[in-house]
């Protein structure tokens, strides 16, 4: 009888090495620590599951200072939605990256909508 993939023959093989598996092109695959990160909170170190297991290792929240806090609320009340222009501007300005400057428009337009949702 011929070992085709996938049969018990080629399986056991193949978890002793022996045998390729399939192709790692077929297997969908996620980031490492992502959604589909098969961790257990037990397994994550005390740091990742005290902060939830979302954080980036190594990369500490960022605090903005209260000057760079009143300058992208300025920014925010005059729009809500950043263009690329502004967020450049912004992000030399305070000193910041564009990406954590998109990230806090983010951010504060969801606090903005709960803030809106509980006055209802």
């Amino acid at each position: 009888m011929e070992k085709g993939p996938f049969s018990v023959e080629w399986l056991a093989q193949s978890s002793r090495g022996a045998a390729q598996p399939a192709p790692a092109a077929r297997r969908p695959r996620s980031p490492p620590g992502g959604a589909g990160s098969q961790e257990s909170p037990a397994d994550l170190g005390e740091h990742e599951a005290e902060a939830g297991g979302g954080a980036v290792p190594g990369r500490p929240r960022t605090k903005f200072s209260a000057a760079q806090l009143q300058e992208l609320e300025r920014s925010f009340r005059e729009q809500r939605y950043i263009g690329a222009s502004e967020k450049r501007r912004l992000a030399a300005a305070l000193n910041l990256s564009q990406s954590q400057i998109k990230t806090w428009f983010q951010n504060r337009r969801m606090k903005f909508k709960r803030q809106t949702q509980d006055a209802r």
